[in-house]
């Protein structure tokens, strides 16, 4: 951006600051910056990223400037610097979208509060837009979302919901919304083979008959009724347990799911479906007493509550740089395992007390990494369901073990092409050992080295190039960085604030 374009969006800034009725101290607030910072952007002395325009943008409803935004994003890395200060945690990703999904159910308007302003996020709005829901942000965080008495299926954006996994999840919210209906399939990271059976398998229990065809799912909805059901759920997995409450949460009758997922997506959406008024019995067990309603009209703010994935992305910046950082709003009870793990590796953890996320529900905690000599576990590192050590959380391991002395085995069993992608890891200097699709040894300690790399298209694995490119002496580029921007919110920026110089660019 030329000096005079940063004086011209320094002015639109201000106006429409002071048309907002703000201080600079309460937009700064809002954007998680300094009030010396939102004086440099008015007076034109600091240069905006596309994504922060596109922050600014959001805030206001309006546009501040016209920029053509290439379709393809990067990131520049300048590594080996020393990180410092704190910086806070965002509200979940995975929790977000399924109180998306679960808002149909809502006959009254719902308002998620701090909601994270996401790729994967942006998607299912797209697609509740165009089947009619009003969606208005409020502000830079905060969505309305009201719906019409018929939704228009026939409408969907078929692009924005192929472009998610997510879109799944209206099976159990779109029941018995329409006699017949489809939906086009799922999309979202490539991580090999992962089934949709256990979904359908589970809302056959309500009758529901759904037929895969030419990348529809076509689905016959049951008729309504009172019944009791108790079933048990071949795979304790997150989206189909939520997608079998959200069935459960409108239909008259008791329902009784076991084995269910007690993971913290799942935790977010019975705390909000208990705010309109359903009757969950077992919230953080496996075992889930479900009292249903068929009209459901309430107005209601939730607070979706931090993420321990991105929880646990930044306390590996702190590490993996060997660096003195304060995470902030840690959900504790979900990132137990993994920092008692970290502690047997010899990282030097100060964790603080205990308060309340704003959803009254949630347990958090600060944790501060310390510089620590790290060294290999004697046992392999897998994740298992909650509370065991998340899935989600495992790959970041692999960067971490890079810094141990010794040889780590990582083994990812849920996901057959994952542990391939973090062989990535040796393009920046790691020494990666790939076993088989499910495991890796990962040798350190790593020198690591600047390079250019194409993000992978799964999320975890390109965060975790990120954050090893923060480690790396030099210049490293991240190519294509779309598939970060589906699971975090300005990610390169708000590492920057703990003493991260990254940049975004296009070609």
């Amino acid at each position: 951006m030329t000096q005079p374009t940063a004086e011209h969006v320094g002015l639109l800034l201000r106006n429409a600051r002071s048309e907002k009725g703000w201080t600079q101290g309460q937009l700064a607030a809002e954007l998680g910056t300094s009030q010396s910072a939102i004086a440099r952007m008015e007076q034109g002395k600091q240069n905006l990223s596309l994504r922060m325009i596109e922050r600014l943008e959001a805030i206001f409803g309006r546009s501040i400037v016209k920029v053509g935004r290439p379709q393809m994003t990067h990131l520049r890395v300048e590594g080996g610097r020393t990180l410092s200060g704190e910086v806070d945690v965002n509200s979940s990703k995975n929790a977000g979208v399924a109180l998306l999904c679960a808002s149909l159910i809502n006959r009254g308007t719902t308002t998620l509060r701090r909601l994270a302003r996401i790729e994967e996020v942006n998607r299912i709005v797209e697609v509740l837009t165009s089947i009619g829901v009003e969606c208005t942000w409020l502000n830079g965080s905060d969505l309305r979302i009201r719906r019409p008495e018929m939704l228009d299926l026939g409408s969907m954006d078929v692009d924005a919901a192929r472009r998610t996994r997510s879109v799944i999840m209206l099976l159990g919210p779109l029941l018995d919304e329409s006699s017949e209906y489809q939906l086009p399939y799922a999309g979202g990271c490539d991580l090999g083979t992962r089934t949709v059976e256990p979904h359908m398998q589970a809302l056959r229990e309500f009758g529901l008959t759904v037929e895969a065809k030419s990348g529809f799912y076509s689905i016959a909805a049951p008729p309504a009724d009172d019944l009791h059901r108790s079933f048990v759920l071949t795979e304790r997995g997150d989206t189909v347990t939520e997608n079998a409450i959200m069935a459960a949460a409108h239909r008259e009758g008791v329902t009784v799911i076991r084995n269910a997922s007690p993971n913290y997506m799942v935790q977010d959406l019975c705390f909000y479906l208990q705010g309109l008024g359903i009757d969950i019995k077992g919230v953080g067990t496996t075992t889930l007493k479900i009292t249903g309603r068929s009209a459901i009209d309430v107005d209601i703010e939730y607070y979706p509550s931090e993420d321990p994935i991105e929880a646990m992305s930044l306390i590996t910046a702190g590490i993996v740089t060997n660096s003195e950082v304060t995470i902030r709003r840690v959900p504790i009870e979900f990132m137990e395992i993994e920092l008692a793990t970290l502690e047997q590796m010899g990282q030097k953890l100060e964790v603080s007390g205990e308060y309340m996320a704003r959803n009254g529900r949630t347990r958090l905690v600060d944790v501060t990494t310390k510089p620590s000599e790290l060294h290999a576990l004697q046992d392999k590192i897998h994740p298992m369901p909650f509370p065991g050590l998340n899935i989600d959380n495992l790959p970041f391991f692999a960067v971490i073990a890079g810094n141990a002395e010794g040889q780590t085995m990582i083994h990812d069993w849920v996901y057959e092409n994952r542990a391939i992608y973090l062989t990535e890891l040796n393009k920046l200097g790691a020494q990666v050992q790939l076993l088989d699709p499910h495991r890796i040894y990962v040798n350190g300690p790593t020198k690591w080295r600047a390079a250019e790399i194409g993000c992978p298209p799964a999320l975890r694995p390109a965060a975790c190039l990120l954050l090893a490119m923060l480690a790396a002496r030099g210049t490293s580029e991240l190519r294509n960085i779309y598939v970060i921007e589906r699971g975090y919110e300005d990610l390169a920026e708000r590492l920057n604030t703990i003493g991260a110089k990254i940049e975004y660019f296009q070609d």
